[in-house]
């Protein structure tokens, strides 16, 4: 211990104040380095937060001790990679994160005995409200929903049964398609008694009206447009499908028109077949007739008088003799009746144009080559498109396919997929970032280690008069004479010559010492001090 505190005393304070931060520092820095590398990572547990479920869930976290951070104002949580399915699995369990909304839960832990009619009802609006906004953002692209809705009841002694109604207010990223627009409308409405699609008015966060609920159902001109433009996305997904798998991926592009008719036709047609004839009803009737001579049938007064006597030839009145008969047939002739209708939305004409870059090559410079595809491949290429958009040369369809070099498309390079080792470890973007960041740490610890810490430690216990800026002087070696045997004069002038010039050379040592001491006085004296406190 005396010689350490010894070997302390002869450092200075000067030595022990730049040891003792060369010691923190190398601390400070490896622990740091340490901790960056022990720290778990850390992944996105849930997004778009409400403040309540933030908080809830928050408190479960720190109930559980568990290490988590916040971002977007709260908005998403982050939590070690190891534990997150585990949490979320413990957080459903308690019904977390709600979703900013009163659902069915709200009936589980409220006290039916003693609650009136309107709360009852006022707690089923709520939960149904909840419910559907649960619903809505559980669709693509919907952040937030919030449900207003409207279930007027009956008037006493009233016929009429008031309409429901409802409004819905969504937070979208980008824009919700028509479709989507149509699919949450009739959710609610299927959802709710007595409900129409066309009573319910969707508005987006920045006070667009995606739907309006007071006007009834939608025009038809837009109907007619959704379809259309439904009708040309599905076609050129089609083509762009069956091109690509030909000419490669996106090394094709595809614009297809089609012309629609809106009008909506009734037709009705009547058809007569002759030759078709069928017996519905006869009927048959015969008459006969005996009439006497004119004359006698002749009407006089003498032919009326008593005993007035007819002179007929032969002694036999003349008569005459009538038959008649008359058929009546009624025939039923075969009758067709055809009504057509035709609905609104047939494709008139189809107009495509497809657009196919070439092939590309490297020559024997290695410079990449543009070659133009040739006609026959051009030609089954159209061919396939035709097939796919079901082409009718009498609706006066289009096709072109055409062949011109992409500005922006370079020959394409085949992914090449790992095998071996990699393909057997399967490396993920974070696990990559996760090596490059030790790598880089234990990069900087080399450095600091190298070129901050080991000069100050190689300066801290260097010699003493290294700190004063020059190298300690050398003493004057002894020159070791031999005595000769007989001295003479030229041995003896020799001599005197060697000793002139040692005493100059002391007489230099001395002198810069002595400069070396005035500068540095307190170094001086710690070194004096040391060579006193050596053993003899």
């Amino acid at each position: 211990m005396q010689a350490l505190l010894g070997f302390l005393r002869t450092l200075g304070a000067a030595r022990l104040a730049a040891m003792v931060a060369v010691t923190l520092a190398l601390i400070g820095f490896f622990a740091f380095v340490i901790m960056r590398v022990t720290t778990p990572q850390m992944t996105t547990l849930f997004t778009d937060l409400s403040y309540e479920d933030s908080s809830g869930i928050i408190k479960e976290l720190e109930r559980q001790a568990i290490p988590y951070e916040m971002r977007n104002d709260g908005a998403i949580l982050m939590v070690p990679k190891d534990k997150v399915t585990r949490l979320r699995m413990k957080l459903a369990e308690s019904g977390l994160p709600k979703g900013g909304g009163v659902g069915y839960e709200i009936f589980d832990k409220s006290d039916a005995l003693g609650t009136t009619s309107f709360v009852q009802n006022i707690n089923h609006l709520r939960a149904l409200e909840g419910e559907l906004a649960r619903t809505i953002r559980a669709i693509d692209r919907v952040q937030f929903a919030r449900v207003h809705l409207v279930l007027p009841e009956r008037p006493l002694f009233s016929r009429e049964i008031p309409e429901p109604s409802a409004s819905i207010v969504v937070r979208v990223r980008g824009m919700l398609e028509p479709q989507q627009v149509r699919s949450i409308r009739h959710i609610v409405a299927s959802a709710v008694n007595g409900l129409k699609p066309q009573r319910v008015s969707i508005v987006d966060e920045t006070g667009r009206l995606l739907a309006d609920g007071a006007a009834g159902d939608l025009a038809e001109g837009a109907t007619g447009d959704e379809r259309r433009i439904a009708y040309e996305k599905r076609m050129r997904e089609q083509i762009e499908t069956i091109v690509s798998s030909v000419v490669g991926s996106g090394r094709t592009r595809v614009q297809l028109s089609a012309d629609f008719d809106y009008n909506k036709v009734t037709q009705t047609s009547d058809k007569f077949d002759p030759e078709g004839r069928v017996l519905r009803s006869s009927q048959s009737r015969e008459e006969s007739s005996l009439s006497a001579d004119a004359k006698d049938g002749q009407v006089t007064v003498n032919n009326e008088l008593p005993g007035n006597q007819r002179n007929d030839n032969n002694g036999t009145p003349a008569r005459d003799q009538s038959k008649k008969s008359e058929e009546i047939n009624n025939y039923e002739i075969s009758r067709v009746t055809k009504t057509e209708v035709t609905e609104a939305g047939r494709v008139n004409r189809i107009s495509a144009a497809v657009l196919v870059d070439g092939t590309y090559s490297k020559n024997e410079k290695g410079e990449t080559v543009y070659q133009a595809r040739s006609k026959e491949e051009l030609d089954r290429i159209t061919s396939l498109v035709r097939t796919a958009i079901g082409f009718d040369q009498k609706r006066g369809d289009q096709v072109e396919v055409v062949n011109l070099r992409f500005a922006d498309a370079p020959a394409t390079v085949p992914l090449i997929e790992p095998t071996g080792l990699l393909g057997m470890l399967q490396f993920t973007k974070d696990d990559v970032m996760n090596v490059i960041e030790l790598i880089v740490m234990m990069l900087l610890g080399i450095v600091v280690l190298f070129v901050v810490i080991r000069p100050l430690v190689k300066r801290i216990l260097s010699p003493e008069m290294n700190l004063l800026g020059a190298p300690k002087p050398a003493l004057p070696a002894v020159v070791e004479t031999t005595p000769l045997p007989a001295p003479n004069n030229n041995a003896m002038s020799q001599m005197i010559d060697v000793a002139q010039v040692q005493g100059q050379v002391h007489a230099q040592s001395v002198h810069r010492v002595g400069e070396l001491a005035d500068r540095n006085p307190h170094e001086t004296v710690a070194i004096i001090r040391q060579w006193l406190q050596e053993p003899a």
